[in-house]
């Protein structure tokens, strides 16, 4: 009787968890760029006060980038676009490694942080593409 009485009238299901038009790679991008100035504020400066927060925020930054590239791995893009665009794996899996230890978030290597970008630009073409279809 309480599990009849508890179990939903309507049910719903949705695509995404939150409205469209909500998933952006600029949010990775922002964070990413971020990572990167911090690297270059990083080499310019031999405090190591500085140097310490700088590796502390970087490492923040770069865990965010890697946050916004899942939320859109795994919210936004859907079996078609992977058959649309069969390297989108790939290119998830190789920006998430960019962001992560063995990247930008373990090292103050700008070169790192700009392939990072360059993965996440790529990510964004393929996203905008999608957008508009």
């Amino acid at each position: 009787m309480l599990a009849r009485l508890l179990r939903p009238k309507h049910v719903a299901s949705a695509h995404c968890d939150l409205p469209c038009g909500v998933y952006d790679p600029a949010q990775a991008r922002i964070e990413a760029e971020s990572v990167k100035a911090i690297m270059e504020k990083y080499a310019g400066n031999e405090d190591p006060v500085f140097r310490a927060r700088a590796i502390t925020i970087k490492e923040e930054r770069a865990e965010l980038v890697k946050h916004h590239l899942w939320v859109l791995w795994t919210d936004y893009f859907k079996p078609p676009h992977l058959e649309q665009y069969p390297q989108l794996h790939q290119l998830f899996w190789d920006a998430t490694k960019l962001a992560g230890a063995a990247g930008a978030k373990g090292t103050v290597d700008v070169a790192k942080a700009e392939d990072l970008l360059g993965k996440i630009d790529e990510i964004s073409k393929i996203f905008w593409e999608t957008k508009a279809a």
